[in-house]
């Protein structure tokens, strides 16, 4: 099955209307060819950028629903470039998680759009170039993916008299209760969970997150079925000596 990626390349060449369905993990929106809309369960949900701000309430969101979202805009609650914003960081960070799933059963519905109706446009080939920069950056600011899934803790003392850290770093740290993974926290604050991820790998970089690095030393050992595992005997240098002294004799 091919990745995303492609399925999405290929319906942009057809120009193609309708939302891609990814199973349960996400959809993609598209208008002649061009991507409206994103959404993945693993990023942080567009309402929930709206509404974790405060400046958008449930009930505003819901009514906003029926407008596409002008209602908002109308009333004064948000500008319409920050709605703008608000999609294009949530497009951005399905996206992120998304364009590298190999669905078994994804399914293209012709005609259908997302509530927000095609306001915005986004070109398939710039969405995959932005999230291999994203995934990129990651790999930069901290190699392993160990960090991602597992419980973010501060650690109890900084590593040195003074660290300076960006205000969603701050917010991570402030927030982290040790059970909340990053896409938990990034859901709590509204923010996109792509970035919290980073934030997260740059905190851990810095010596500020507790976390555990499994080395080639913690392991478990691999021991043979059909054979007893051999009990580690200390080399003896006196005894490599005297083999190598009576090899020398005998040459």
């Amino acid at each position: 099955m091919p990745a995303l990626d492609s399925l999405l390349t290929g319906l942009a060449m057809e120009g193609a209307s309708g939302v891609l369905r990814i199973g349960r993990q996400g959809a993609v929106y598209l208008a002649r060819g061009r991507v409206t809309f994103m959404e993945c369960a693993s990023a942080t949900r567009f309402e929930e950028i709206l509404t974790a701000s405060g400046r958008v309430s449930e009930v505003e969101l819901r009514s906003a629903q029926k407008d596409g979202g002008q209602r908002l805009v109308d009333d004064g609650v948000l500008s319409r470039a920050e709605l703008q914003y608000c999609a294009l960081t949530a497009t951005l960070d399905a996206a992120f998680f998304l364009l590298p799933v190999k669905s078994p059963r994804p399914k293209f519905v012709p005609d259908a759009e997302h509530w927000l109706g095609a306001q915005w446009f986004f070109e398939v080939s710039t969405l995959i170039r932005e999230s291999g920069r994203r995934r990129a950056e990651l790999e930069r600011a901290w190699s392993s993916a160990e960090l991602d899934a597992a419980p973010v803790v501060p650690v109890r003392r900084l590593p040195g008299d003074r660290v300076m850290i960006t205000s969603l770093q701050w917010e991570v740290l402030l927030n982290a209760d040790g059970e909340a993974t990053p896409l938990t926290l990034a859901r709590l604050l509204g923010r996109p969970a792509a970035k919290v991820l980073l934030a997260v790998r740059q905190l851990a970089a810095a010596g500020l997150l507790a976390h555990e690095v499994q080395t080639s030393a913690s392991l478990p050992r691999r021991v043979r079925t059909d054979l007893p595992a051999e009990p580690h005997v200390p080399t003896d240098l006196d005894v490599l000596l005297r083999l190598r002294k009576a090899l020398e004799e005998l040459a």
